[in-house]
């Protein structure tokens, strides 16, 4: 298909190939036979742009990627948001010897890294998509473009955020784009948000049962911009405290909200939200932006199956009926538990070593999904002592946050791959952002109603609440944490709160590569654009700082 369709990529990207097939509930269309000389609808389109975001190409999973030159496995977008975002971090490390891994665990990544590099293609790619749609379909319909026009917005801001000062355009164009900074960057995506949002739908959650599951509405946008503004001082040198807490309140305000619905089978509303019928059994009620997962039609080992398959071996106990495993065939046992997260719901006492059924209640939080257990019966370690140990999946604890089982006890669609929908934006985050940037405005500590917000995701995981006083800006670092830990944002949080490179107000267990941790400069705050990106442009694209 690739013939036929004229878009623009980065200097080094060449050979989109794209087959159209719908993967969003409502947009009902018919794969295209990619060697057939043909044009995709608008529909088809669109749903492409959504695609990009659940699969890496258009030929099953051990198909061609969508891009010329990546593995179509490795390079899903929800794998390397997760690699890019959670390994350098205090939250995840993984024992793989996939070139890049290690890298990615001790924060010693450079222009040449392949998992980085193809987060960029990908990313581009997305990018490529819509601007394809809007350039041949921007006035078939409105609401569609503003869909496109958001989609594109969120792949700028994820470029943006992990790589700096990247390529802009909106145009279907050969050759290098101009580069821009991040300060336009976060200026387009600004602007672009508050000019489609009055055009996309009115915010309305959805099951997977539902005309138009997993399209964006005007809730994506105000969270988004929320996010941006959250991030605001990061990118631009100008924090937007206020201007965050408004748009998170929205948010709040909106019919999304957070899910409290009862424990069913054991199964707990915050686990609810990562389970094979998270779209059917109410838990969407606070999915924003989910990327949608069938295990026979969206078969992929870049989204949920990853997450899950990467943070499981066979002795894992999730379920309260003592079933070991995730409900699909696959336990790569690769990502597992930094101890620090671990230590985030112990403050006071010592981690048990039971299994992930048991942890939320040794814990006093749903949230702590954590395996203490091997197979066998055995402790796992719960830190890597030395670098022989992060090599081995037992010396850290599992997480089994995101599983494959059903609350009602039914079979997946398929033994291997997945039907658990990926949250990529959910309510909860506005929760988080107008706590935090309101007491960023309060001299340090939340507000009554940001100290409200932070107690109702607290509530809503059975945790003790703070009934008087407030929470401190770095408690707030590690609610985050608590909350969203393994969702593919812990990086952007940890830079924010000036933890990440260039500080050693906060270190982790192997940051830097040493066991105790130590700083990382700060020019591991961004990543390094592709060298081959720098070196065939001609001088038109700047690199990064020192490298």
């Amino acid at each position: 298909m690739k013939r036929y369709i004229k878009n623009w990529v980065p200097a080094t990207l060449i050979g989109c190939a794209m087959a159209l097939t719908s993967c969003v509930g409502d947009l009902d269309v018919k794969p295209i036979d990619p060697n057939k000389n043909t044009t995709p609808t608008p529909e088809q389109l669109l749903s492409k742009c959504y695609a990009d975001l659940g699969l890496a190409g258009q030929s099953g999973p051990d198909g061609d990627c969508d891009i010329d030159g990546l593995d179509g496995g490795t390079t899903g977008f929800v794998r390397q948001l997760f690699n890019t975002n959670e390994l350098p971090t205090d939250e995840a490390i993984c024992n793989w010897g996939d070139p890049g891994i290690s890298e990615f665990n001790f924060a010693t990544y450079g222009s040449t890294h392949p998992m980085a590099n193809g987060f960029y293609y990908r990313l581009f790619f997305g990018v490529t998509v819509c601007n394809q749609y809007i350039n041949t379909f921007g006035s078939f319909n409105a609401t569609m473009t503003a869909e496109a026009r958001f989609l594109r917005a969120l792949n700028y801001f994820y470029l943006m955020d992990l790589y700096g000062n990247v390529p802009f355009t909106e145009e279907l164009r050969d050759g290098v784009a101009p580069q821009y900074s991040r300060k336009q960057l976060y200026s387009y995506i600004e602007s672009e948000l508050l000019a489609i949002e009055p055009t996309l739908a009115a915010p309305q959650p959805k099951r997977s049962t539902d005309a138009g599951y997993g399209r964006v509405d005007r809730a994506a946008a105000w969270l988004l911009l929320a996010r941006l503004y959250l991030n605001a001082e990061v990118y631009t040198g100008t924090p937007q405290w206020q201007k965050a807490a408004d748009y998170a309140q929205r948010v709040m305000n909106s019919p999304y909200h957070l899910y409290t619905g009862a424990t069913t089978n054991g199964w707990t509303a915050y686990q609810q939200l990562f389970m094979g019928n998270n779209g059917e059994s109410g838990a969407s009620v606070e999915a924003i932006l989910p990327v949608l997962q069938d295990g026979k039609t969206t078969a992929s080992y870049g989204t949920t199956l990853f997450l899950m398959a990467s943070t499981f071996d066979g002795g894992i106990v999730v379920n309260q009926n003592g079933a070991t495993g995730n409900n699909v065939t696959e336990t790569w046992a690769g990502n597992r538990a930094r101890k620090d997260l671990v230590e985030k719901f112990f403050p006071s006492g010592t981690v048990p070593h039971v299994h992930a059924k048991d942890m939320p209640a040794a814990a006093g939080d749903d949230r702590a999904l954590f395996d203490g257990k091997q197979g066998d019966g055995s402790n796992r370690n719960l830190d890597q002592a030395n670098p022989a140990q992060v090599g081995v999946f037992a010396n850290g604890f599992a997480v089994a946050k995101f599983n494959n089982w059903k609350t009602d006890g039914t079979a997946g669609h398929d033994p291997k791959f997945p039907d658990t929908d990926f949250f990529l934006m959910r309510a909860a985050e506005a929760y988080l952002t107008y706590a935090e940037a309101t007491a960023r405005l309060n001299g340090g500590q939340t507000t009554t109603a940001g100290t409200a917000a932070v107690n109702q995701l607290r509530a809503r995981a059975h945790a003790s609440q703070r009934t008087s006083g407030s929470y401190t800006l770095r408690e707030l670092l590690d609610e985050w944490s608590r909350e969203f830990y393994f969702e593919g944002r812990r990086r952007t949080d940890l830079i924010r709160f000036n933890c990440f490179g260039g500080s050693n107000s906060y270190t982790w267990s192997w940051k830097g590569g040493t066991h105790a941790g130590t700083q990382i400069p700060a020019s591991k705050n961004i990543y390094a654009l592709p060298a081959n990106e720098i070196n065939v442009s001609q001088g038109k694209l700047k690199q990064n700082t020192d490298y």
